[in-house]
């Protein structure tokens, strides 16, 4: 299955990255990086440092310590984020079992669960199409969940379904359509412009 470490040599900044890319709104500092990626300071900062000069973190001085957090203006951060969340976490353990969850057409992170923000209650965080097998997509959610550190708010339709209510622009589709997303299975123009077929 392909992997971040297939785009980025270091083992190191592979590790540092998703730790980043999970914590997206977090500030961290070097040791707490270190302890979370179980790297060798040296390693880290090093690192660190590299993701600094090329404009991806940026660092901010607080009493003693040095704490660093994401760029969201950097040039690559969104890209660098669909890499992230299709390999890691949730993402990459849905691309793992697809299988066995059924016949996926697609399935599509929001912005508010990729940038970790909270929720309306009718707000979504994952939409997943096709003919699928509930209890095994129930499970892996229930397991990140833990994770995650909150109910992640979940959608299951039909092709038919999404087809139908696509045509009719339901503001519920609409919104994961042209919203901020991360797709994690399918075609990102076929899932904004296929249409209903004729009958």
């Amino acid at each position: 299955m392909a992997d971040l470490s297939d785009l980025v040599v270091s083992k190191v900044r592979v590790k540092v990255l998703e730790l980043f890319f999970a914590k997206p709104n977090e500030m961290l500092y070097v040791r707490e990086i270190t302890r979370l990626v179980k790297e060798e300071i040296n390693a880290v900062r090093r690192e660190l440092d590299r993701m600094l000069e090329c404009g991806l973190l940026k660092s901010e001085q607080r009493s003693n310590r040095l704490y660093y957090f994401l760029n969201k203006r950097y040039l690559y951060f969104q890209e660098l984020q669909r890499i992230v969340m299709k390999t890691t976490g949730l993402g990459k353990k849905i691309r793992k079992f697809r299988r066995k969850l059924g016949d996926i057409n697609y399935v599509v992170f929001t912005g508010a669960f990729v940038n970790q923000e909270k929720l309306n209650k009718d707000e979504l965080d994952i939409l997943v199409i096709g003919a699928i097998v509930l209890p095994e997509l129930e499970a892996l959610i229930k397991a990140e969940e833990k994770t995650f550190g909150r109910e992640i708010n979940y959608a299951v339709l039909e092709n038919e379904e999404f087809e139908f209510r696509k045509a009719r622009r339901d503001p519920f589709i609409m919104e994961a359509m042209y919203g901020v997303r991360v797709m994690i299975i399918g075609d990102e123009l076929e899932f904004c412009h296929r249409e209903l077929p004729t009958i």
